[in-house]
């Protein structure tokens, strides 16, 4: 099964992620997310974080959870290499995220400027999660 897919999209970068299980999904939108950025496979894993995000459903958990990304690159110049030891329960995300903190030492290719709940969607088909987000760039 293939992990993520880039969609057609007139102005912004549209995916659709999947997964066997829901935390599968996520992550792989996590790693589409960084692939839109720079490839995070030439991420070196220098740095471990913690990611703790709570919302009133799973599209909002899905926004909060991809917009920690955004926000510890613009805080701290973090990259994602790795989304480990991800749990998601009661509309409650908690991962182990490993990536570096030095983004200059890689290729960017653009800026996701937001995560948007335009066209998002999260399902679930007959063995896999499908998850599709749009990034604003």
């Amino acid at each position: 099964m293939k992990q993520y897919e880039f969609l057609p999209h007139t102005a912004d970068t549209k995916i659709r992620a999947y997964g066997k299980t829901l935390e599968k999904a996520f992550e792989n939108t996590a790693y589409a997310m960084a692939d839109v950025i720079t490839d995070h496979t030439k991420i070196k894993p220098d740095v471990e974080k913690t990611i703790k995000v709570s919302s009133e459903n799973k599209e909002a958990l899905l926004y909060d959870f991809l917009e920690q990304f955004l926000i510890l690159l613009d805080s701290e110049g973090f990259i994602l290499n790795k989304v480990k030891e991800m749990k998601i329960e009661d509309n409650k995300l908690s991962a182990r995220i490993i990536g570096d903190d030095k983004p200059e030492n890689y290729d960017i290719k653009t800026h996701i400027k937001a995560v948007t709940y335009q066209e998002m969607f999260i399902k679930k088909e007959k063995d896999k999660f499908v998850i599709q987000v749009i990034f604003d760039i």
